[in-house]
């Protein structure tokens, strides 16, 4: 395990830290008129890590099976293919499109049993999206780790994955009122702006991911 890949691993889990799931739903949570539930907030986030931290085991558990079988350096410059079309694809995404932010905040303002549904909801929609999750975990394979040191990666990357979310907690519950504004215009960039940020993240998770390709192609 190098200091190279922990940095970048992450970076690509800061990139995942403001997707729908993992950032905007605690945001509407924080937003919900009355007293706030921070209960809720622990249903929510504890599904939604739990949800991702199972999905990369189950990833890992796959790909190092296969990884078995295929030749290293193969596996390094499908990785560097991986990462070169991340960063073209983030070129298609429409910055003006505006998301749908209705729905989702209506699905998280009912009961706690349909708020632990939700976090697992994000999470599948989101599987089609999580891409830099997707590469970390491909990096982490291709890397000669230990079942622990992955187990022990993943576990970290779902952790800072929610960083934000909690940090932005305790600042509503610090604050109270005083942090609504802020928050709102968070809520209203993202659902203005949401396709353009998508974008931008598919762009820098595939930059992350070759560069570690190539640098272990060319450089270890």
């Amino acid at each position: 395990m190098t200091l190279g890949l922990v940095a970048a691993l992450a970076g690509l889990a800061l990139l995942d830290s403001t997707s729908i799931g993992t950032l905007f739903i605690p945001i509407w949570l924080m937003l919900t008129p009355g007293r706030l539930k921070a209960s809720r907030f622990a249903v929510y986030l504890g599904t939604i890590t739990v949800f991702y931290f199972v999905v990369g085991v189950g990833i890992v558990l796959g790909a190092s099976q296969l990884f078995k079988h295929l030749d290293g350096q193969f596996v390094l410059w499908a990785q560097l293919v991986i990462g070169v079309f991340l960063f073209v694809v983030s070129f298609r995404f429409d910055g003006k499109k505006k998301l749908d932010t209705a729905k989702w905040q209506h699905r998280a303002n009912r009961s706690t049993v349909a708020l632990a549904g939700v976090a697992v909801l994000a999470g599948v929609v989101e599987l089609a999206t999580m891409l830099p999750y997707l590469g970390a975990i491909g990096m982490m394979s291709a890397a000669d780790l230990t079942a622990g040191q992955i187990g022990l990666l993943l576990a970290g990357y779902c952790l800072v994955m929610i960083l934000p979310a909690l940090l932005l907690l305790g600042g509503r519950l610090a604050l109270r009122e005083r942090i609504e504004p802020f928050l709102t215009k968070i809520s209203t960039w993202f659902a203005e702006k949401g396709a353009g940020m998508t974008g931008w993240i598919l762009g820098i998770a595939g930059f992350l991911v070759a560069r570690d390709a190539v640098a272990r192609l060319f450089f270890m």
